[in-house]
């Protein structure tokens, strides 16, 4: 006797087969005047729960001299194959496992792999049928009592008890459920080659993330044949008519273009509501039996099948679209989903995939990285998020965050994204309120005449714009947000703004320096606004309408969202150049760590109140040799000198810089009075006898315009 174990015992009458793991060793145990069959590792542990110690091990033997024989089922008048599964464990049980394989997935999948026939002795309404014997009209699970009260009086019952095991349940009404093999329409992945040709496809998509081609790839490749068909009561109909004598399928183009017809006037509906000899030309026959008589196929098709065909439905439907797409957009999730969907309907109907590229993304999650809930009172909601911040928020926050991985979301977040908006929209506003004078048609400075800062910060700005626009069509949103928070931030505010703020408020309107940096605002402001425009659109807009100087009744072609991104071909510095400003810009740094300290330590306020005194060798003496002044206008000091040596000068505190070879800073009061008007230290201040409280510079500015 072979000892099986199940959970089911409802499935007994449906048992074709007992399965074996092909590696372990099965013994013969002599109880009494039997014989049985279990795993040799389980004999003693069965049997101290059977409660039997008397018994015998024969003879062990491994699974595979068991392959192909067969054993008398215990009530159905047939034989089992006895078959060989991995699926088999030693952790409980018997090892030697019942197999239904109208009743099981695995169970399912070994009676494919040994021929045996796929009985299923149960109807739609949870009955058995004529095919379980004796027990035809009881209701499964309840069946369960009977069956073991039978075994246990025929003799076949060893044991039974109670355990507890996971067990599938209906997902909205959260009852068990029970496993049934049916006959269902099917796509198959072998014929034709559709398996083969969707991974062909794979290849030519652009997938983003990188892993996503790995990840699409390996579920078609195991994926199993396209179940089409669902038995629902509402959907897309399955439209095929079959012959009510003999089954056979119906295929007439005349019935399929009858079908076309009756669905572009009435709908799918129409399917439902018509009997199949209104879908049937008159004098149609069935080509294997000659009847006439025909029945509807009443399942619907799988909604992935639906949303699949959207290339078609949608894209190729409407002449404004393209097929394929530039872009599907999902959930990482929809590799399994709609991506897989769209991919096969695609391939198996038009020999290509229906997309050029595919982007998956993660999921909005909690500031922990907890999936929100609102039992749990975590939600975070657009509306509120509007509500509280504005809509420019809302879409930073989505471009700052990395979406390839799930996206965490709280209101300390937003703060810190509503704070980076506001230092961008401060650097725009200044940049705006700087132009109010300037024409750029008139008043604009070729590049070749601006000084050393102008180019670099048109130069920096030629590589934001590389760095932005290469992001933005690779999809890297947050390598967008990083990049321009930093150059408006950092580029700008703090310094290029910064220190154009002595140019922009102390010159004469029209002076070369203050016309060139104005050149340069517009231009930078111009391409700025371009390239935020995807993600910061009302500002965009805004800011926009203010630059061109166009009113509320302007055309919408003439909006920045019609405008392209910059081009930037002329703005490029070279590497030397380049590399020279990172050496200079890598001084002001230690320069600027120094005015901090003395910041704090009360010897200044602010930085126009230092003097500076640099004392350099080596190569970074011979780098400054003729980069004094530049030095002293990017720090924002009065006075900035050169020094043979720091250590002769009494009173100071000299400072060793940590990142720059052979260079020591120390910083005292600038020497002279400070100027009302720039408020810079100058020993100047006082000699114009009618503006005796203004520097040299400033008293000439004011005596041309007239004061």
């Amino acid at each position: 006797l072979v000892l099986i174990w199940t959970t089911t015992p409802w499935t007994l009458p449906a048992n074709m087969a007992v399965a074996f793991h092909p590696d372990f060793v099965y013994a013969a145990v002599e109880v009494g005047s039997e014989v049985w069959i279990l795993a040799a590792e389980l004999v003693e542990s069965c049997l101290q729960t059977f409660g039997i110690s008397d018994y015998k091990v024969l003879a062990t033997f491994s699974a595979r001299a068991l392959e192909g024989r067969k054993c008398r089922h215990p009530f159905m008048e047939r034989d089992s194959l006895m078959v060989l599964a991995d699926y088999v464990t030693a952790e409980s049980g018997t090892g030697c496992v019942h197999t239904a394989p109208g009743h099981g997935a695995d169970d399912y999948q070994t009676g494919l792999r040994y021929g045996l026939e796929i009985l299923s002795p149960v109807d739609a309404a949870g009955k058995y049928t004529a095919e379980a014997g004796r027990y035809e009209g009881c209701r499964v699970p309840e069946v369960n009592r009977e069956i073991n009260d039978d075994l246990r009086a025929a003799g076949f019952l060893v044991h039974e008890e109670a355990i507890d095991h996971s067990y599938p349940h209906c997902w909205r009404c959260k009852k068990p459920v029970i496993y049934r093999a049916t006959e269902q329409w099917f796509i198959s992945m072998q014929e034709n080659g559709l398996r083969d040709k969707a991974l062909a496809a794979i290849k030519e998509v652009s997938w983003t993330p990188a892993w996503g081609r790995q990840r699409i790839s390996g579920m078609v490749a195991a994926r199993p044949d396209w179940c089409l068909s669902r038995q629902r009561s509402w959907g897309v109909p399955l439209t095929v008519l079959t012959c009510a004598r003999c089954g056979g399928i119906l295929k007439d183009r005349a019935v399929c273009r009858r079908i076309e017809e009756l669905f572009e006037k009435e709908g799918a509906d129409a399917w439902f509501r018509y009997e199949p000899a209104q879908f049937v030309p008159p004098g149609t026959t069935c080509s294997a039996c000659g009847s006439t008589e025909f029945n509807k196929e009443g399942d619907i098709l799988d909604v992935w099948f639906d949303s699949g065909v959207s290339h078609a439905a949608v894209c190729e439907a409407r002449p404004e679209l393209e097929s394929p797409a530039d872009l599907y957009l999902e959930g990482s999730d929809q590799h399994r989903g709609w991506f897989q969907s769209s991919l096969l309907t695609s391939v198996g109907t038009r020999g290509r995939a229906p997309f050029k590229g595919v982007l998956t993304h993660g999921y909005v999650v909690d500031g922990q990285g907890k999936k929100m809930s609102k039992s749990v009172g975590n939600v975070v909601a657009p509306k509120e998020v509007i509500d509280k911040y504005g809509a420019e928020i809302l879409r930073l926050w989505v471009a700052s965050e990395d979406y390839r991985d799930d996206v965490k979301v709280s209101d300390e977040i937003l703060r810190h994204v509503a704070d980076a908006y506001r230092k961008m929209r401060n650097t725009i506003r200044f940049m705006l309120s700087n132009l109010y004078d300037f024409d750029p048609a008139a008043d604009s400075v070729a590049i070749e005449s601006m000084d050393e800062l102008d180019r670099w910060a048109l130069g920096r700005f030629a590589e934001l714009t590389r760095t932005v626009v290469k992001a933005y069509m690779d999809y890297e949103f947050h390598a967008v947000y990083h990049a321009l928070h930093n150059f408006c931030g950092t580029a700008m505010s703090s310094l290029y703004l910064d220190v154009l703020k002595d140019r922009l408020y102390v010159s004469l309107p029209d002076a070369p320096g203050r016309r060139a940096a104005q050149t340069v605002i517009y231009r930078i402001l111009d391409g700025l606004l371009r390239l935020i425009t995807p993600i910061l659109s009302f500002t965009a807009a805004e800011a926009w309408k203010h630059l061109q100087g166009q009113g509320p009744d302007e055309p919408v072609e003439q909006s920045v969202f019609f405008a392209r991104f910059p081009a930037v071909d002329d703005l490029q510095t070279t590497e030397s150049f380049a590399a020279r400003w990172d050496r200079l810009l890598a001084i002001r740094g230690e320069i600027t760590k120094v005015l901090e300290a003395a910041r704090r330590s009360k010897v200044i306020g602010l930085s126009l109140d230092a003097e500076v005194l640099v004392q350099a060798g080596g190569e970074t003496a011979e780098f400054l040799a003729d980069k004094w002044e530049l030095l002293r206008e990017i720090c924002i000091v009065s006075s900035l000198r050169e020094e043979a040596d720091l250590a002769g000068i009494a009173g100071l505190d000299v400072v060793e810089a940590e990142e720059v070879s052979e260079l020591r800073i120390a910083v005292r009061p600038a020497p002279g009075e400070k100027c009302e008007r720039c408020w810079t230290i100058a020993d100047t201040v006082g000699r114009d006898d009618a503006h005796p409280a203004l520097c040299r510079r400033c008293a000439e500015v004011v005596r041309v315009l007239g004061g």
